[in-house]
């Protein structure tokens, strides 16, 4: 079992590796369908095992096409990994999608649109309050 600061150097060195390996290596044109950036990476605890959380820009179609070069690209990926990364053995890994992106962009924007409602509330009550003092 690796200790928790060696897993987090791992997955920082692969978050970095994989992302160099999306701008540059991988020549599946469904990968380039969508701009897609590495968010995260969790090794488990004995490094046999990575999950890459990927954010993709782009329509659902989009998504489903970069998804799916993705996976065919894991063992290219897992490959390259291996001569670039000096580790007992290379994980294995998984592509999923992260969509906390997306998320936290709804998020704002309903903060926003529930200030606007709030100020425009503000606004309204101060007139009501200046055509009451005025009668």
């Amino acid at each position: 079992m690796a200790t928790s600061r060696r897993v987090s150097r791992v997955a920082e060195l692969i978050k970095r590796e994989v992302s160099q390996m999306l701008l540059h290596d991988i020549k599946d044109d469904r990968v380039g369908a969508g701009m897609v950036s590495v968010t995260e990476v969790d090794v488990s605890g004995d490094l046999q095992h990575a999950k890459i959380f990927v954010s993709i820009y782009g329509t659902d179609e989009a998504r489903a096409e970069t998804m799916a070069g993705l996976k065919s690209a894991t063992g290219y990926v897992r490959s390259e990994l291996g001569q670039r990364v000096r580790l007992r053995r290379t994980p294995e890994i998984v592509f999923q999608e992260d969509r906390s992106i997306e998320r936290g962009d709804r998020v704002l924007s309903l903060l926003n649109q529930l200030n606007q409602s709030r100020q425009m509330d503000d606004a309204i009550a101060i007139e009501d309050i200046d055509e009451f003092d005025d009668e």
